[in-house]
């Protein structure tokens, strides 16, 4: 299998390098771009919130509380904390009767240093509304208050908001739920890990609908489009998800996940792709989805093609503005 790497460049010369593993799949499976072990064992993270988000869709929680675009797009956020995530991940909690203190995914400061430093300015600290994964913890929450059962301990594997997860995981990936190696998120949810090429064939089938029930597909697609109609909401002020779904409105989704990964879809093309830099970085995972996009629309639409090239090319400058070297993808090309 190819090699596919980041290369950090300072005065000509390669200062650093990234490997990523990149699987790009059709619904039927088939490789469209595939480079490093595709079948290794990862965990998405973030990155799947759209795979944890289904069962608001078919469970009827997200009709019976009124979860149009924005709310569902914050459903499979990892959002900056600005001001407009915070709001919405309260109103959504409300519309089920429930509070910041029913979420169990912890506080952290706002990932955007400037909302982060309003708030320490005026004496305010982090609440778990900050929390980047607050609206997806909302979702369950509603779906358990939706269906009547006891929100407390949500979080713990065993509850059937995180079985009915895992189930869904499963189903998306090709594989028994049951043999999902798991762990522990930084939200305090289960993770579940799976080949990294099965998790951009979850992807495809779900914008495709192949092997899928009627309901579960137009769940995913009800989610990805609420996303690429709200990218903001589901990340935030200058943030690479963002970027790369406005760049292409309604036509990308993309979304990022902690140590290096990204998955996302192209519905017009039928296609799924995930990807992990193997050593967690975040830059490596930002660029190389973005170079995987302008492979994509190489043929379809050139001019869009090079919007994402240029998305994959970064300038490194020091303090003083001056360019000394850039981020760039080698090795990417499609499978012949």
């Amino acid at each position: 299998m190819r090699e596919l790497a980041v290369e950090v460049t300072r005065g000509g010369l390669v200062e650093s390098r990234h490997r990523v593993i990149l699987s790009v799949v059709d619904a039927e499976g088939r490789d469209v771009i595939a480079a490093g072990d595709v079948d290794r064992f990862v965990f998405p993270r973030s990155a799947v919130k759209v795979f944890q988000a289904i069962p608001l869709i078919e469970s009827g929680a997200a009709d019976r509380f009124g979860l149009g675009d924005r709310e569902l797009s914050l459903c499979c956020a990892s959002h900056s904390g600005e001001a407009g995530h915070v709001a919405l991940a309260s109103d959504i909690l409300s519309r089920a009767g429930l509070g910041e203190s029913d979420l169990e995914c912890g506080c952290h400061w706002p990932f955007d240093p400037a909302v982060s430093r309003e708030m320490a300015r005026g004496g305010a600290g982090p609440t778990q509304l900050h929390n980047n994964c607050s609206g997806k913890h909302a979702g369950f929450l509603c779906t358990a208050a939706h269906l009547g059962e006891d929100p407390k301990a949500y979080v713990g594997a065993e509850h059937p908001v995180q079985r009915r997860v895992r189930e869904v995981m499963g189903d998306l990936t090709g594989l028994p739920a049951g043999d999902l190696p798991m762990g522990i998120d930084g939200c305090s949810i289960p993770t579940f890990a799976a080949p990294l090429r099965a998790f951009a064939a979850g992807f495809a089938r779900l914008v495709d609908g192949t092997g899928l029930a009627p309901t579960r597909a137009e769940a995913g697609r009800r989610l990805i489009a609420a996303c690429m109609a709200e990218p903001w909401m589901m990340s935030g002020t200058k943030r690479a998800c963002a970027r790369l779904m406005e760049a292409a409105p309604g036509r990308v989704f993309a979304k990022t996940g902690a140590e290096g990964v990204f998955c996302g879809a192209v519905p017009e093309l039928g296609v799924g792709l995930a990807l992990k830099a193997e050593d967690g970085t975040t830059r490596a995972a930002e660029a190389t989805v973005a170079a995987c996009l302008a492979q994509l629309f190489s043929d379809s639409d050139p001019t869009l093609s090079e919007v994402y090239g240029e998305q994959s090319l970064t300038a490194l400058r020091n303090w003083e503005g001056i360019e000394v070297g850039e981020v760039r993808v080698v090795g990417l090309s499609a499978v012949a």
